[in-house]
């Protein structure tokens, strides 16, 4: 149920903040966002008085979800998506199989049944497909460098997966979450003011409601029911389930922001949710 909701929510997160890009610069945005979901749950916590300190072993996570989840994952979705569509960016930032399988199998030992092997390679010819170079323009540096970005933001968001699944912290995701993304906000904040200048947000209606969904429900309730999900499931059967993310965030962006539905997002979405319905299938078995 939690990451059902998750998903469903980050999904919409995409377009939420494409529109906001319009109102305040991608670092600035990514660090606004961690203020206001750290802010969330440290209030949330000390009206429940369960504030309490990382111990020294959860020193690690908070380290890799804070710097690599949260901080670099975000920050570089936010820059690519100046340049790439909302819906072709959420699709392309969830490639995690491809790192996490390898890692999975090879290096911890995992076993991969056969049915989620098909459904992992659906999801995966779903990703080559949006990769294809006949869909992206090699010859603009920006785009070029925009879907790197995706690409290498998955991958940092594959490693805090494997780190979650066989390197469990002793506390909770929920206790650890509102500092996590304090050392996020920690981080991005002089990054934003050296690379963007002072804070840039317009302070009208539209920043404050796109902050107020990113922070507060994009980050502070979908992180913790996401890292959450990742400690009780197998590494690979959870990246290959939130590819649900992005066909949500392509079918939203699609509808609220009239992005063309291109043949190859068409192709590209099947295969990742007929991929989702065949691994998710063997998780129930």
């Amino acid at each position: 149920m939690l990451l059902g909701a998750a998903i469903l929510l980050w999904g919409a997160n995409w377009p939420v903040m494409k529109l906001g890009l319009g109102h305040v610069s991608p670092l600035w945005l990514s660090a606004s966002r961690f203020a206001t979901g750290a802010a969330c749950l440290f209030a949330w916590q000390a009206m429940r008085r369960e504030i309490r300190l990382p111990r020294r072993a959860d020193l690690p996570v908070v380290a890799s979800i804070g710097l690599l989840q949260m901080m670099l994952f975000t920050a570089l979705g936010a820059v690519a998506m100046t340049h790439l569509p909302a819906g072709r960016s959420a699709i392309l930032s969830y490639t995690t199989p491809i790192w996490v399988l390898p890692a999975a199998v090879l290096v911890f030992g995992e076993r991969i049944g056969r049915q989620r092997w098909v459904g992992i390679s659906l999801a995966g010819l779903g990703v080559l497909v949006l990769l294809n170079p006949y869909v992206i323009d090699w010859r603009d540096g920006q785009v070029l460098g925009a879907n790197a970005m995706l690409v290498a933001a998955s991958a940092a968001w594959a490693v805090c997966i494997l780190h979650l699944r066989y390197g469990r912290a002793p506390s909770s995701a929920i206790q650890l979450a509102p500092w996590q993304m304090l050392l996020a906000a920690t981080v991005l904040v002089p990054l934003a003011y050296a690379a963007e200048g002072p804070f840039t947000g317009d302070g009208t209606g539209v920043f404050w409601a796109c902050l107020g969904f990113v922070g507060p429900v994009a980050t502070a309730f979908c992180f913790c029911a996401v890292n959450a999900a990742s400690a009780q499931l197998p590494a690979n059967a959870t990246s290959t389930l939130m590819l649900a993310v992005p066909v949500t965030g392509l079918a939203l962006s699609t509808a609220t922001l009239s992005e063309t539905l291109s043949l190859d997002l068409i192709l590209g979405a099947l295969a990742i949710v007929l991929g989702i319905a065949t691994s998710a299938r063997q998780a129930r078995a």
